[in-house]
């Protein structure tokens, strides 16, 4: 019986906790995929790229991040640091490479539900 409730137990969790989606953003920066960045996004996201700062729907947010994919292009993108998942949220640090040049990315998360959705993002040259 104990068998049976750990195997219960252990489904449960696994289908309805999500962590934060860290791996999934990774592949977005490496891909330059908008797309997958924004699609973990909040409905408004506060967008700080190279100093230009906005708060801008998904499909806005989309449109910002395709534009700088599209001046600086990469397929590095690394953590160097992954907050502590807490009821309110996490944050996670890392840099991304564009030819010779590299950004300094920060993501703040949000718990909504179970789900952290990305709540601010800033790029900034290192």
């Amino acid at each position: 019986m104990n068998l049976v409730y750990s195997i219960v137990t252990t489904v449960i969790f696994s289908l309805g906790i999500q962590g934060v989606p860290y791996s999934d953003i990774q592949k977005s920066f490496e891909k330059n995929s908008h797309s997958g960045i924004v699609a973990h996004g909040q409905a408004k996201m506060l967008i700080n790229i190279l100093g230009k700062e906005a708060v801008y729907s998904q499909s806005q947010a989309g449109l910002v991040l395709k534009g700088f994919f599209t001046r600086k292009p990469g397929n590095q993108f690394e953590y160097t640091f992954k907050g502590k998942e807490t009821i309110e949220g996490a944050f996670a640090i890392g840099n991304y490479t564009s030819k010779n040049e590299k950004f300094r990315v920060t993501i703040h998360f949000k718990k909504i539900n179970e789900d952290y959705k990305i709540e601010s993002l800033t790029i900034e040259k290192t």
